[in-house]
Parts: structure tokens; sequence; C-alpha cells
């Protein structure tokens, strides 16, 4: 049994002790770390970017991917499909026990605006990596650029208005106005992001006026809705005035319109008279003066008759009387 062994024994020893032996272990380990170094996995919210001996090779999608081993290729996974977000002017920060949020203001919130006068103004941006190549090797201090770039943009929309229109009427197009400079800015730098929103939070006057700000803002309230009372009154009360109008247009119309009728039948009835009164002149004179004085006997009012040259008064003295 001893001899067993100790033959045994001899024979590990002397295939240990083989140069082929050691060979094929350090083959193994090779292989199993090259098997480790060759696959990388990217995560669905993201793309890698492959460099080959530090040079740029490719940008692959999701998955388990290939790659030289050994650390000739070398992968950079970037969240391409996740919301960045950036504060400016404050900072959002856990405080309590609760864990609650609070805003701490910073520096960077104060800015002259263009009638030279000094605001608060705090606001945020979102903006999502579209180019991780360019996010990668595009700009060196990538999260110190977007800052600047930022801060800048907004300081001029602010400084070429007055501070009331920055609080109010301008804001929507300030917000609009800086997403579009931003963008433009950090597409001719190759900084590889895109901005997808611009949103002014608080927008204030700096402590020691801030009371009197309040009561213009109070005043400009008040402003508007006197405007909005008025412009109701007036939608009220001029289609009831322009109905009246157009009432009283019609009646004119009409009056207007039986007037010419009666004329034209004057006109007529004058005209059939004159026509009559050619054909026989003394027999139409005598109708007409027949009905003329038929219409002024027969009225109620009483009156004397007197020839026309005056030599004598017609004895009509009852005429027109009960008796």
């Amino acid at each position: 049994m001893a001899d067993d062994e100790n033959t045994k024994k001899a024979r590990k020893k002397s295939f240990l002790s083989k140069p082929s032996t050691w060979m094929v272990l350090i083959i193994l380990v090779v292989a199993v770390a090259a098997s480790f170094s060759c696959f990388y996995v990217v995560d669905e919210t993201e793309q890698a970017v492959v460099t080959r001996l530090g040079k740029y090779q490719k940008t692959t999608d999701a998955g388990l991917q290939f790659k030289l081993p050994f650390g000739i290729d070398k992968n950079y996974n970037v969240p391409v499909k996740i919301v960045q977000t950036e504060q400016f002017g404050f900072t959002t920060v856990k405080a309590g026990r609760n864990n609650e949020y609070r805003n701490n203001v910073t520096d960077e919130s104060s800015m002259l605006t263009g009638d030279l006068n000094i605001v608060d103004v705090e606001w945020i941006i979102q903006y999502r990596i579209v180019d991780p190549k360019q996010w990668l090797f595009g700009v060196y201090e990538k999260n110190t650029t977007i800052r600047d770039i930022s801060r800048s943009v907004i300081n001029e929309l602010v400084g070429d208005r007055a501070i009331l229109s920055v609080m109010g009427p301008d804001r929507e197009e300030i917000q609009t106005l800086a997403m579009d400079m931003m963008n433009e800015n950090f597409k001719n730098l190759g900084l590889g992001i895109k901005v997808n929103t611009v949103q002014l939070q608080n927008i204030v006057p700096p402590e020691g006026v801030q009371a009197a700000f309040e009561d213009v803002n109070k005043a400009i309230q008040d402003m508007n809705r006197f405007i909005n009372e008025g412009k109701e009154s007036y939608n009220a009360q001029v289609p009831k005035a322009q109905g009246e109008a157009d009432r009283l247009i019609q009646q004119a119309e009409g009056y207007a319109a039986e007037r010419v009728n009666m004329a034209k039948g004057d006109v007529a009835r004058f005209n059939a008279v004159y026509e009559e009164y050619k054909r026989s002149p003394k027999v139409t004179r005598e109708r007409i003066y027949l009905e003329t004085m038929e219409e002024i006997l027969n009225g109620e009012q009483k009156s004397d008759i007197i020839d026309s040259e005056l030599k004598n008064v017609l004895p009509v003295k009852t005429l027109g009387g009960t008796n």
C-alpha cells in the first residue's frame, strides 16, 4: 500500500513538473479571462460606445454584445433614453426626519433686466443625450458647459425685457426662445444633447422691494379684472344696441317706403285728374270745385265763404247748420 501511494505521488509530481502541463493551465486561464472580457451588456435605456486601442470604433444598441478582449476594445455605456435635469438658481435637498425636500436659493438666480431692475430667476432644463459619441468625446467639461450656456441664454433673454414683462406676459416666450437658443449652442459645440424643456420656476424681485412689486402685481390683476368686466359689459350691451338700431332702421325704411308709395299714389292720382282735365277742362274744374265745396261744407267747423274778388259775401249763412 505504501508503495502504491508513493507511486501516485511520484506520478503527480512528474505531471506537474512537465512544461506542457503548465502551458495548458495558462491557456485555460487565459481562455476563461478572455471569455469574461469579450462580452458586455447594454441596458434598454443605453447605447454603448466602443473604442479600439483608444480610437472610436462603433456604437451598439441594447443587448449582449461582443468585443475584443484584454482591453483592446473598451465599451462606455451612455444613458440615451433617460431625461436628465439641471436646476438653476436653487438646489433641492432633503431636510428633516421625514426626508422632506427643501429648495436652497443660489447666487446665480440674480439677474439684471432690460429696465435696470434686479430680479431673482429660478429655472430648470431637461435634456437627453442624442449622440453618445459626441457626448463622450466632444466636450471635456460637459456639466460645466451645460450650466454656462444655460445661464448665458437666460441672462440674455431676461436682459432684453422689462421686469414686469419677465414676471408676466413674456414668460412662455422666454421658455420657448431659451430652448431653441440652447439647442443651437449645444449643437455648435458638439455636445450631443437635446434640450426638451426649459421651465421657469419662481421669478421674484429681491426681498427689499418684494412688497412693492406685490402691490404692483395686485394692481395689474385688478386692472385685468376691470378690463374683463368692461369687455363683458361691452359684449352684453353692444348686441342689444345693435338690435335696437336695426329695429329703428327697419322702422325708418318702412316709413320711407310708405311715404314714397303715398307720394307715388298722389302723383298717379294727380296725373289721372290732369289727363281728365285736359280732355274736358270745364267739367273737371266744376267737379273739383263741387268736391272741394262738399268737403268744406260737410266739415264740423262753420265758415263764411267769400268770393275771390271780395265783392260780395255769399248767402250761405245757414249752411252747415242744424235747422
